[in-house]
């Protein structure tokens, strides 16, 4: 495929093109991912986290900096919520990394949710290969920022940055809901606020409670992203964490753990498209959703009605 080919030559255009493919019409995208995948595997993928208002946009324009100062390509991956009219991206960080586009070595792209929960656009794993296939050395993926659904991003980064600040009034609650529990670290953004030992001292507890359930333990840095105090810490630790993954095989687990997930998504949304384009086919869908409102059956016999015809149908 010719924009693939210009693509992994470095064209840019075709790149943005490869993306839109991707986000917009998955099906159709699918023989120039399959191109790309033998270049694929060798970007170092970083995921950064948090609740709204802690600072992730400024934050990754400043690990961008760090990461090009070591002579180090970076590709951005902001996802943001998206827009009810255009189903496009609503924030668009690409506005607040401006002058990181001027760099031949950074390349940005704003992926709107479209409905997706988890603080992940659907297309956000296919846009990863991407980058990936094209030569980017670290790809930065910046959540929606949602909250407590922001787990997603431990199935597709290697390592995960969870952003937390003090003052908030929310750390205990956010330990509980469990989005602090995916950090591979943590990143104490807006250090210079009252509160700062107070949210350290949190996560250090709940780090203890966890002992010995994993054997890397999770370092803590305190960053100012506004002037990018603890922002070279944060790309060292980052990359600590690379290496911890290579010594100790963990890598490779993950690779694994990685590629296991997307076989499974795969197979699961073809079987969802060939048993309920049957159902559609055969003009019953519509019934049988029409009879699960009216009460008259339950979307759990709906469901399994669909699946045994698609199974008779298919000779199973």
């Amino acid at each position: 495929m010719e924009m693939v080919e210009r693509a992994l030559g470095g064209d840019r255009l075709s790149l943005s093109r490869l993306i839109t493919l991707v986000e917009t019409d998955q099906r159709a995208a699918r023989p120039a991912l399959q191109e790309l995948y033998p270049h694929t595997g060798r970007a170092r993928i970083v995921g950064i986290t948090g609740s709204p208002g802690v600072g992730k946009s400024t934050l990754v324009d400043r690990l961008i900096q760090s990461f090009r100062a070591g002579g180090r390509t970076v590709g951005v991956i902001a996802v943001d919520p998206s827009s009810p009219f255009t189903g496009g991206a609503l924030l668009g960080d690409r506005v607040r990394m401006a002058e990181r586009t001027l760099d031949p070595g950074v390349f940005i792209r704003s992926l709107a949710t479209r409905g997706s929960l988890g603080g992940l656009s659907r297309a956000t794993g296919d846009v990863i290969k991407v980058l990936d296939a094209c030569g980017f050395d670290v790809i930065i993926v910046e959540t929606v920022g949602t909250g407590q659904a922001e787990v997603d991003i431990i199935g597709l980064a290697h390592t995960t940055v969870v952003v937390v600040v003090p003052g908030l009034g929310d750390d205990i609650q956010a330990i509980k809901a469990g989005i602090l529990e995916i950090a591979d670290v943590f990143a104490i953004n807006k250090a210079d606020l009252p509160g700062h030992q107070r949210t350290v001292a949190e996560i250090e507890m709940m780090l203890d409670l966890g002992q010995g359930q994993r054997d890397w333990r999770p370092p803590l840095v305190a960053t100012i992203a506004r002037d990018g105090t603890g922002v070279d810490e944060l790309r060292r630790r980052i990359d600590e964490h690379y290496e911890y993954l290579t010594t100790t095989g963990r890598l490779a687990e993950r690779q694994r753990a990685l590629v296991e997930r997307e076989i499974v998504e795969l197979v699961t949304r073809s079987l969802a498209d060939g048993a309920l384009g049957s159902a559609r086919e055969g003009g019953w869908l519509a019934d049988l959703i029409s009879a699960a409102a009216r009460r008259e059956t339950t979307p759990f016999e709906a469901a399994e009605k669909i699946v045994q015809a698609w199974l008779a149908r298919s000779g199973k």
